[in-house]
């Protein structure tokens, strides 16, 4: 397939990249032009990257996918498709869904659940929602990029909300690790045998392994995925649930959190430094 591709960021880069060994044509586009080296077809401007079969959005939020939006709209064929697969509001995802079809344009939203490593290895699994005739063409792309599809219906902002879901239980997850490596660190207990304890008993999923790991070594640099992308994700949440009347006060909390760590300078951090607080909290040093 021709694909366009717009957002080379640390999961951007890496997908694009799978694309192109699974034998797609793929032109790229990056605001920053040196995340494009290495990539034998480079778009001048979004516009330029959306004139092929599919056109492919990872960009960091709702400003930025938005702006990218209206210059594919100009410049996608009838027919084509754009596939975002950024961690986005459910609302813009709607409102992109009504204007590609408007446009006489596919709309796909595909948000991904995986940390750059996994990118990498092309081993995301993939949240996809939106016409089914679409979900079939989109197919291909999401085999080369991830290791399973899950298929949510027709309606694609439903990706979004199960993404902006699967963040939240994320971040309530390294919220409590925190606490806990905080309360046993104190009482004076290894965190890396506590780590282990945990991840071979009770607790032995993937997230609890991965960012149990962090915060046990207090490894937040270099961060795959940075404090203020976890702000926004849980704003997102908070404003999505809210739209439904649901609430969700563990997500308040988490939200305080992360603001508290920007202001302590922590905006570089990987968003596992919630570790960093709940030890500060606790009157612990730096291990």
């Amino acid at each position: 397939m021709k694909i366009g591709f717009v957002g080379l960021g640390n999961m951007g880069s890496a997908m694009a990249r799978n694309l192109v060994k699974a034998g797609h044509i793929v032109m790229v586009y990056n605001r920053t032009r040196a995340r494009t080296e290495g990539f034998a077809s480079v778009a001048g401007t979004p516009a330029e990257a959306g004139t092929g079969e599919i056109v492919i959005t990872m960009l960091a939020d709702d400003q930025a996918i938005g702006d990218a939006a209206q210059s594919l709209l100009k410049a996608m064929r009838p027919g084509a498709i754009h596939i975002s697969m950024s961690t986005i509001s459910p609302a813009l995802s709607e409102r992109m869904q009504q204007a590609h079809a408007q446009a006489g344009q596919g709309y796909v939203a595909a948000p991904v659940l995986g940390r750059p490593e996994a990118a990498a290895a092309a081993k995301l699994f993939i949240l996809a929602a939106g016409p089914a005739d679409a979900l079939a063409t989109c197919r291909p792309i999401f085999e080369a990029l991830g290791q399973r599809t899950f298929l949510l219906g027709d309606n694609p902002s439903a990706a979004n909300i199960v993404k902006l879901s699967c963040n939240f239980l994320l971040a309530a997850a390294i919220e409590s690790l925190a606490e806990a490596f905080a309360w046993t660190r104190k009482a004076g207990i290894d965190p890396q045998v506590y780590l282990d304890l945990l991840t071979t008993t009770v607790f032995t999923a993937p997230v609890y392994k991965t960012y149990g790991r962090l915060i046990a070594e207090e490894a937040y640099t270099p961060a795959g995925f940075k404090m203020p992308l976890g702000l926004k994700d849980v704003r997102l949440a908070l404003a999505a649930a809210e739209s439904s009347n649901v609430p969700l006060p563990m997500a308040s909390l988490i939200h305080d959190h992360m603001v508290g760590a920007l202001a302590l300078g922590f905006e570089n951090l990987d968003w596992s430094a919630l570790g960093r607080i709940a030890a500060l909290r606790a009157g612990l040093p730096p291990l």
